[in-house]
């Protein structure tokens, strides 16, 4: 018994930094060794030339210079370019790519924001036409952008994706266009020719896009709505590449505000048209290839973010350790000399902050991006089969789809009970039905994706200005080890990139009030109590109650009024609706860093690397989600509080209040500095010599009236909370013991 306690001691310390293999494991490509390579060569780019470049300087300038185009031919010769790309166009990854294109974000962003924003600029001007262009748009815009292939002569075109005009129009209201399109001429049996005329503002690629994919709206009545066009810089008229942004943040990427004013045919409409009664109408509106493009590169910038938080925890771990080392600040031997700052108690806890953020922001990102990958082809799979069935356009499909959500709620239903006590040839039937699927799948998507781009980019923020501030002074150098200053001035602009906050929270304060969403969501509860029973020290218990009680609140203030008598949850409520969906975002990021951690002790021991140092891995890991999983539940706790007591008028603090909201012990303390209301309220509740309150007069705060479920929540979430800061402890001492390499690996 004394050797296997003494061996278990031995490896409960975490030895290394997590690699490779507990990341392919953790985020679920360690059977995919296509996403293993373009793993290897995008970190080779972003530790080799995109590291250089910071280290010499180059964000200095707002100017696209030769020296970043380099970046380009890097990312062609890397294959970073290729990775969109379908088999056919030139790529070399089958199938959806949400999860590849979110892990060559991850692997650029852990040195450069900017140079990872210029590879996601490049898809997501391709990404219009790949998922809503016409077969013909797909085969040219897709060729044409794909790297050259051996004994070709050409270069690759390059795309910018424009949304975002000048104020007050895109970019604070998507559905608001300064840009127009209009007929300039309609030959008989010849195809229109569209004037298009648009100002872009914050156009990321602009410096060198061949094409612009631009969203217009109409200003000709022969034409019907708004739509996204493609232009190319060959097309007759203005294509003015514009001024260069003078932006703080991701400099190696090429921003302007271009202008164009051009002629281009009516088949550059991406989508398509038909006409109808002498009425050009786009197949697709701009708002409705905007949803489908940005349900899925949220995510990744979501992505770009966690990758700062995760890439910090080296560099700040060889700083506190070698603060005070060099003259005569600390004798070698020394605990000083040793552990530098790590000898103290607060850096440590913070660090550990930082890096259970990076790590649960990862976990959400790449769970969510798996999602899509799955959802792809039920997507698709979806359009085919309404259109087989003569539903066409998003209102009919939309109705469709509510009647197959019940089914869906069936199936979920069902998933619940032991296969002896189902419906097997029911549940048999639902799990075949792709529409079902779908529609299930599909609820939660619609909730990830804005909960990554809300809570990795906005928490993610200002966690990297935690780890900034760990490295002292020395943070907001140019120079500082892992370019930390850099990255918390980068993780703002991801904030914002896409949709700022407010239309994260906006979008997810409708979807999660979905059925279908909601119903997994119970049954997520019940599957972390049963986690809880077998895995306690990874706070699993204290994130179910939390999550109980974020349920609790919804319920209660869709149906709850103020004390004005005003609906609480409702669109114009967003101090309600806003600070819900964020307390969401906290669960939804700690049950899935715990789901990672049991997946990598279940695939753990079959890695020989990994299995060596499992249990010190795991102990590490399992600590890790503790504590933040009581942080999640102390916001969540905090969120719904204030959400459920604070739109209630507390009663006149009279004798009565008093007498309610305190006890004889209360009263005591209340004697020393407001001894006149003590003494009413006393001689109100007839206190006894025994201490105890007349029962007549006695009676739970009058401030809790109607509100025990939720007192009763939260006494008991905050029992959960028993250990948590035992595991921060722990976690904290494995970071004064874990190895490190001697110095960071970029730049090359």
């Amino acid at each position: 018994m004394e050797t296997k306690i003494t061996q278990s001691q031995n490896v409960q310390t975490l030895r290394t930094l997590p690699g490779d293999d507990v990341r392919q494991m953790m985020w679920r490509f360690a059977d995919r060794y296509d996403l293993q390579m373009l793993v290897q060569s995008s970190r080779r780019v972003a530790r080799g030339p995109v590291a250089r470049m910071v280290a010499e300087g180059a964000r200095n300038s707002h100017e696209w210079t030769a020296q970043k185009a380099q970046l380009l031919k890097a990312m062609d010769g890397s294959g970073l370019t290729a990775a969109f790309m379908e088999l056919e166009h030139g790529g070399f990854i089958a199938g959806p790519k949400n999860l590849a294109l979110a892990l060559v974000a991850f692997e650029l962003s852990w040195v450069d924001g900017g140079a990872a924003t210029g590879s996601l600029a490049g898809n997501l001007a391709l990404a219009p036409i790949h998922e809503c262009g016409t077969p013909e748009q797909v085969e040219r815009y897709m060729s044409l952008a794909a790297p050259a292939k051996p004994g070709e002569t050409r270069m690759p075109w390059r795309g910018a994706f424009a949304l975002t005009e000048p104020l007050p129009y895109v970019g604070v209201e998507t559905g608001l266009l300064s840009g127009k399109m209009r007929i300039a001429e309609w030959k008989k049996d010849e195809e229109p020719i569209l004037q298009v005329e648009k100002r872009g503002r914050f156009i990321t690629n602009m410096g060198f896009a061949n094409f612009v994919t631009a969203a217009v709206d109409s200003a000709d009545d022969r034409i019907k709505g708004s739509c996204m066009v493609i232009l190319e810089e060959t097309d007759p008229g203005t294509f003015d590449r514009g001024v260069p942004t003078r932006k703080l943040v991701h400099q190696l990427s090429s921003t302007r505000d271009p202008m164009f004013s051009l002629r281009v045919p009516a088949s550059r409409i991406i989508g398509g048209y038909t006409i109808k009664e002498g009425v050009i109408v786009p197949k697709y509106s701009h708002g409705e290839v905007i949803e489908a493009v940005f349900r899925r590169t949220r995510v990744t910038v979501g992505l770009m973010t966690a990758a700062k938080l995760l890439s910090a925890v080296e560099p700040v771990i060889r700083y506190q350790r070698g603060r005070f080392r060099g003259g005569d600040a600390a004798a070698p031997g020394s605990p000083r000399y040793d552990l530098g700052l790590q000898g103290k108690e607060d850096a440590l806890h913070r660090l550990i902050d930082v890096w259970a953020t990076g790590e649960a922001a990862a976990s959400l990102g790449f769970d969510a991006a798996r999602v899509f990958d799955a959802l792809d082809p039920l997507e698709k799979r979806k359009d085919q089969i309404l259109t087989e069935k003569g539903v066409i356009g998003a209102r009919a499909q939309f109705k469709v789809l509510q009647k197959v959500a019940k089914d869906a709620l069936e199936l979920i239903a069902l998933e619940t009970k032991q296969e002896s006590e189902r419906d097997q040839k029911r549940y048999e039937a639902l799990m075949a039905d792709e529409l079902v699927q779908f529609v299930k799948l599909d609820s939660l998507a619609n909730v990830l994706c804005p909960a990554v781009k809300l809570w990795n980019t906005g928490h993610g923020a200002n966690m990297m200005r935690e780890a900034v501030s760990l490295m002292g002074g020395y943070g907001i150098t140019e120079d500082c080890p892992g370019f930390l200053g850099h990255k918390w001035m980068d993780a703002q602009l991801e904030a914002t990139y896409e949709g700022p906050e407010a239309v994260q929270r906006r979008q997810l304060s409708i979807t999660m009030t979905n059925e279908v969403f909601l119903a997994q969501y119970k049954n997520w509860i019940a599957d972390l109590r049963k986690i809880a029973s077998t895995h306690p020290g990874t706070g699993a218990c204290t994130l179910a109650t939390a999550m109980q009680l974020w349920l609790w609140t919804l319920e209660y203030l869709q149906t709850a009024t103020d004390a004005n008598g005003k609906k609480l949850y409702s669109s114009n409520r967003q101090g309600v609706t806003f600070p819900l969906a964020d307390a969401l975002c906290w669960l939804l990021a700690s049950r899935q860093f715990i789901l990672d951690v049991l997946e990598l002790e279940r695939k753990g021991p079959e890695n020989p690397t990994v299995a060596e140092g499992m249990p010190g891995l795991l102990s590490f890991y399992n600590d890790l989600c503790h504590v933040f999983s009581a942080r999640a539940a102390g916001e969540v706790g905090r969120i719904c509080a204030e959400l459920v007591f604070g739109y209630n008028r507390h009663p006149a603090w009279d004798d009565a209040a008093f007498a309610a909201c305190y006890g004889a012990d209360d009263l005591d303390v209340l004697e020393n500095f407001m001894p006149g209301i003590a003494s009413s309220a006393r001689a109100y509740t007839d206190v006894t010599e025994e201490g105890q309150s007349h029962p007549a007069k006695a009676g739970p705060c009058v401030c809790f009236d109607g509100m025990e479920a939720f007192t009763r929540l939260r006494v008991k979430l905050d029992g959960c909370l028993t250990g948590a800061r035992l595991a921060k402890d722990r976690a904290a001492e494995a970071l004064t013991k874990v190895m490190i390499p001697e110095a960071l690996d970029y730049p090359m």
